[in-house]
């Protein structure tokens, strides 16, 4: 009976976290435990066990008296989280050129091509999938379960924050540039390289999404001025 509520509460888990990331449960937004047991058919208990996984994860918060709301991720979480994947996947592609077989890197050379033609292309949404599989066969390469892990449940935050680094001008260039120094040092079995190279691609990464913060604000303090100006919205 253990068995069939853990795997229940697991199932339901994964259900909020994907209803989390397809943004149907919306960053701050209050989780109506009510209307997710009736949505979902379920009680009370399965549905507070898997909040509580949610909760372990970062992704949802509670305060007491109040219920549980979907966390939002601030600027300066992204501060404190980037450094910290960037020495974890680094540590990765360190482990990765020591451990990787012929094999491994006749693969890993087959996904960079695809992220050369989704880039040549401007194809985004087929870039981040190969640059999603990209990161994914360096870690399994790396065979480390506990940086696996610990960068697994990273990951978690980063995508609640919806992150489009890509959308920063010259980015896709510059991303595509940084993944083909990685792989040049992974072929090269260089761990010190490779392990630089990663850390410099996450920190750029930030330094994109920074960039595009900073052109969101900007935009949202010429609406207002605007707004000012003509007393009506624009």
């Amino acid at each position: 009976m253990a068995g069939h509520v853990n795997s229940l509460h697991d199932q339901v888990a994964q259900q909020l976290r994907d209803q989390i990331f397809a943004g149907e449960l919306s960053p701050g937004a209050f989780v109506d435990e009510t209307r997710l047991c009736e949505q979902l058919a379920i009680s009370r208990t399965p549905l507070r066990e898997a909040l509580k996984v949610l909760a372990a994860e970062g992704l949802i918060r509670h305060e007491p008296r109040r219920g549980s709301f979907v966390n939002e991720v601030t600027e300066q979480d992204l501060d404190e989280i980037f450094p910290v994947i960037a020495l974890l996947e680094g540590r990765c592609a360190f482990e990765a050129a020591l451990q990787a077989t012929d094999a491994d890197i006749a693969a890993l050379e087959g996904l960079h091509q695809q992220l050369e033609g989704s880039a040549a292309q401007g194809r985004i949404p087929d870039y981040y999938a190969a640059n999603y599989a990209i990161h994914e066969a360096i870690i399994a390469m790396a065979g480390n379960k506990w940086l696996a892990q610990v960068i697994s449940d990273l990951r978690k935050i980063l995508k609640l924050a919806r992150l489009q680094q890509l959308n920063a001008p010259g980015r896709l260039a510059q991303s595509l540039a940084e993944h083909m120094a990685i792989f040049a040092a992974l072929k090269a079995r260089d761990a010190e390289g490779a392990d630089a190279a990663m850390r410099t691609h996450l920190t750029r990464q930030r330094e994109a999404l920074r960039q595009l913060a900073r052109q969101s604000k900007s935009r949202i303090a010429a609406v207002s001025t605007e707004h000012d100006k003509s007393g009506v919205p624009t």
